[in-house]
């Protein structure tokens, strides 16, 4: 007997989007902006997802924003205007009335600065389609990407997001709670796990995530995912571990498990 089909699946989807960080509201100054960065290359950001992080603003001209005009200037440039970061609460009614949802992942005060100052770098090191485009979150340092793979050799921090597109991601230093790594591949860290940790983004089942020591909130391959309000397995505490996919379980065992 073919068993029913629930009307409705709920799993973890992993949805990149560029970080598009305004210094200035007017359509025309961003637009030549957009000119110049695009270089009249009419397919630059392929309909991509964007959130405009309006946290350097000051708060006159946060509140002066035509969100009219800025979505459809940068629908122009085949963004697609999701969210809003950084928006004072005051604003909220309005850019939720335009159709746009609050953003809340982003990091206050130091940490906001400094994940700000990380995007930028990882714009001018990583040419689209790259595990990053623009000034979407990415790694603390450069990665080095080699036969598709990426490599991160610095403590990932709180708020920090990382994504391999179409690559493994290997982390040599920790990965703190807070923090959220993705790969199309599988993940690999080389020091305590903390955070989220996401393998086979794109829909690989066979992706898995091997862990020094693994403290993460939550995992997840393919869209399975299994968190850890319970806490973790002691009899694994401390050790190399394994994360597979069975079926539509997520296992955890140790490294040497077959």
């Amino acid at each position: 007997m073919q068993k029913a089909r629930k009307p409705i699946e709920i799993k973890i989807s992993t949805v990149v989007a560029i970080s598009a960080i305004l210094h200035e509201t007017d359509p025309t100054s961003l637009e030549k902006a957009l000119k110049e960065m695009t270089g009249g290359v009419a397919d630059f950001f392929e309909d991509e997802f964007a959130v405009l992080d309006i946290g350097t603003l000051e708060a006159t001209a946060a509140a002066a924003i035509d969100w009219t005009a800025v979505v459809a200037l940068f629908k122009r440039f085949r963004l697609n205007t999701v969210a809003v970061r950084n928006a004072p609460e005051e604003l909220h009614g309005g850019i939720v009335a335009h159709g746009l949802a609050i953003d809340n992942s982003a990091v206050a005060g130091a940490g906001a600065a400094n994940a700000r100052a990380h995007e930028a770098a990882a714009q001018e090191a990583a040419p689209p389609p790259a595990p990053v485009t623009a000034a979407a979150p990415a790694a603390p340092a450069q990665p080095a990407a080699v036969a598709n793979t990426i490599v991160i050799d610095t403590p990932v921090r709180a708020g920090q997001r990382i994504y391999a597109r179409g690559a493994d991601l290997v982390v040599l230093a920790v990965v703190n709670n807070g923090a959220e790594l993705i790969a199309d591949g599988c993940i690999h860290v080389y020091a305590p796990l903390r955070g989220r940790a996401l393998a086979g983004a794109s829909g690989n089942t066979a992706a898995r995530i091997f862990a020094a020591s693994l403290e993460a909130e939550l995992v997840s391959i393919a869209g399975v995912y299994r968190t850890f309000e319970n806490g973790h397995a002691p009899e694994l505490a401390g050790k190399q571990v394994q994360v597979r996919l069975q079926g539509e379980r997520i296992d955890v065992l140790p490294m040497s498990a077959a």
